[in-house]
């Protein structure tokens, strides 16, 4: 993070507190991420494997994917 201003954190640009989907989602997406690799079908494969699904309760697919995190700003 830079300490010259302007600066932009990240908490910032968050229109809301993170509900307890996105705070799981996180969770797992670490942990996916540090266990599993991190190409988009590692992760897809790695929250199917862990039953964390996509908002509609369906297996996430790599479509689904990219959507919720366009959606979220990640």
């Amino acid at each position: 993070m830079t300490t010259t201003w302007p600066y932009l954190d990240v908490h910032q640009s968050r229109t809301h507190e993170p509900t307890p989907y996105e705070y799981k989602l996180a969770a797992t997406l670490e942990e996916v991420l540090t266990k599993d690799g991190h190409e988009l079908a590692d992760v897809v494969r790695g929250l199917n494997a862990r039953q964390v699904h996509a908002p509609d309760g369906a297996p996430w697919t790599e479509e689904s994917f990219r959507a919720e995190m366009n959606r979220l700003g990640a």
